[in-house]
């Protein structure tokens, strides 16, 4: 008996995301590079729907160029080796690039790291793409079916659709002892740590970030216009939407959510986040540096990353603001989640860094 199932672009069409790329890159286009300023704190707006109809206005275009069309069909070999686990048909990516992949909650310093490994390797970091540096894209989530979605394939596409991106973006690329070495923050690895270990080879490296919990909350609704009048939880911005839909992915309810103290609310999620860390099969590549929230640190990390890639530069200042002495209320509760955390990182072989994470910057 013999069963025949056909997927098309009409019911997997490429990403807005992709098609702008090859747009910006047959074009010789500035692409959108926004990710590497980090100090700001205002709210960059969603434009989903301008750059769906931007997609739609050049894909023809796109489709009709020799460069275009070889990676948007490479996206899709890409997307079936990885459906079917075909893994004979991504040897050749992992024997040619070594992907280093920075992982943190937001605002934990993980962006002054990809900078700086962007420009220890050549090159200039105001021109790198969003999409080909940041963690917007993929979008890997957690599990989630509902109509016409079901995140494994919307992930599974979208990162075989990044790295058809990546051998085009790095196609003159040198190597670094026979890789090309790809730096990648991604953030939401932790959702699916065994697939990134999977999809992206054996030779992967990842520098976990870690930051106060306190801090860390600060710095977040500080990115999202301030601290409610009422103190309650709302969303105002991206890593709120990611709060909210974790706490409900881990059975809270919505409306409860959104009459929460903010901090509870954000201690929740940033305490899964580090359970995730290893939990998700992340840690089975036990390839790791972690690296704790703090000027000396990230910038020790930085000299590293230039001093391993032969780089003449030094690492830019990493600019430390006080943080953790605000809402002093806060630190109890925070203090019984970062030892939760570090218990469970010891069960699974790992040592959390106490100590340097409750200096609370």
């Amino acid at each position: 008996m013999g069963v025949e199932i056909k997927l098309t672009d009409k019911e997997l069409p490429i990403s807005p995301a992709m098609i702008e790329f090859l747009d910006h890159y047959i074009a010789g286009k500035a692409q959108e590079a926004t990710w590497s300023d980090q100090l700001s704190e205002t709210l960059v707006p969603t434009e989903a729907e301008q750059r769906f109809q931007y997609a739609q206005s050049v894909a023809e275009k796109v489709l009709q160029h020799p460069l275009g069309q070889q990676a948007i069909y490479r996206a899709y070999d890409l997307l079936a080796a990885i459906s079917i686990g075909t893994m004979q048909r991504l040897k050749p990516l992992h024997e040619r690039y070594r992907f280093i992949c920075v992982v943190g909650c937001p605002r934990h310093g993980g962006s002054y790291l990809t900078k700086e490994l962007f420009l220890a390797l050549g090159h200039d970091a105001a021109r790198v793409p969003n999409v080909i540096a940041h963690d917007g894209f993929p979008n890997v989530t957690p599990y989630m079916l509902d109509d016409r979605h079901n995140a494994y394939t919307s992930f599974t596409q979208q990162t075989a659709e990044y790295l058809a991106m990546v051998e085009v973006y790095y196609a003159k690329s040198h190597r670094v002892n026979g890789y090309t070495i790809v730096p990648k923050k991604a953030t939401k690895a932790v959702y699916q740590g065994a697939f990134f270990n999977s999809v992206l080879g054996p030779q992967t490296e990842y520098i976990i970030t870690l930051r106060h919990p306190v801090a860390a909350c600060v710095s977040t609704y500080e990115k999202s216009t301030g601290l409610p009048l009422d103190g309650r939880f709302d969303v105002r911005g991206n890593i709120e939407e990611w709060i909210k839909r974790d706490l409900i992915w881990l059975g809270a309810d919505e409306g409860s959510l959104l009459r929460s103290d903010y901090f509870d609310a954000y201690l929740r999620y940033w305490e899964n986040y580090h359970y995730l860390l290893v939990l998700s099969g992340l840690a089975a590549n036990r390839n790791w540096t972690v690296v704790a929230y703090g000027k000396e640190r990230l910038m020790a990390m930085g000299r590293k990353l230039h001093e391993r890639f032969g780089s003449a530069a030094v690492p830019g200042e990493f600019k430390v603001f006080d943080k953790g002495s605000r809402h002093r209320d806060w630190n109890g509760k925070a203090e019984k989640a970062i030892a939760r955390v570090a218990e469970i990182w010891k069960l699974a072989g790992l040592v959390f860094p106490v100590d340097e994470v409750m200096e609370g910057w």
